[in-house]
This record gives structure tokens, sequence and C-alpha cells, in this order.
């Protein structure tokens, strides 16, 4: 058994692209256009693990788009994805001058959480030992769910 990929829905795909490329990091790998099924799929991949997605085809993020109009919901039902990053604070902080809100702060200089345009939680975990921690993250109070 081999693990390929997670999918989520989305309901803008610009501004699920920018959250998950722009501001998260990750690299769009490929893009199928369905015109019969009015959709179009997206996978995603962390740039550690790109050449494994030329290669496999996964581990990769699917970005699911509808044509038509559709309200999702439930984001936290899902759970959430998960990923290691090189400095949990400054992407923490590039996130926010961005306007995404952090869920759960880094407190612990290991472990954050922030959510989609569509409400999927995702995990940010410092690669390696936790860093130290520090301010404004360290006595910054949990907002919202994750």
């Amino acid at each position: 058994m081999q693990y390929l990929h997670t999918m989520v829905r989305v309901s803008d795909l610009d501004a699920s692209l920018y959250f998950y490329c722009d501001l998260l990091g990750l690299k769009e790998v490929r893009r199928k256009e369905n015109d019969k099924g009015r959709f179009t799929l997206v996978f995603l991949a962390a740039p550690e693990d790109e050449a494994r997605s030329a290669e496999l085809k996964a581990p990769e993020l699917e970005l699911t788009y509808n044509w038509e109009p559709e309200a999702y919901s439930g984001g936290r039902n899902f759970g959430h994805l998960a990923y290691r990053v090189d400095d949990i604070y400054a992407l923490c902080q590039h996130l926010q001058d961005n306007g995404v809100t952090i869920n759960r702060p880094p407190r612990d200089g290991h472990m954050a959480f922030v959510k989609s345009p569509d409400g999927i939680s995702v995990e940010l975990l410092q690669k390696g030992d936790a860093l130290e921690p520090r301010e404004p993250w360290a006595s910054m109070e949990n907002t919202g769910s994750w």
C-alpha cells in the first residue's frame, strides 16, 4: 500500500492556490480540467516532495474545484493536513502578515494550526527540535478552532 494524496474541495480556486502555494509554499505539479464533469483538479506537492510527485504522483494534495457554486462546511470534521516546516516562526509571521489567522500559535516552538480559505485545518510542525519559545508567539492565545 502507498499513500497517494488527500483531496479537499475548494470553493475559490484562486484563493486556495494563493493560500497553499503563495503563502504555505506548496508547488502546483499538475492540473486536470474536465469540461464534461465541470470540475478542475489541481495537484500540489511540498517542495521536498516534488521529485517523488513527478515520479510516483505521490504524496500530493488534490484541490477539487467544482465549477458550479457549492457551499462547503465542516472543515473541522475532515481532520487536518500537516506539513513539516523549516522555521515555524517565520512561516507563521508570513501567514499572519498576509491576513491568515494563526488559530493555534506556535507557543512551544513546535506546532501551530491555521485554516485554508475553505476552513481546512493545516498543522505546521517545526523540522527537527522545537525552537526556543519567543514572543509574540509564546503568550499568544488560541483564536477560534482548528
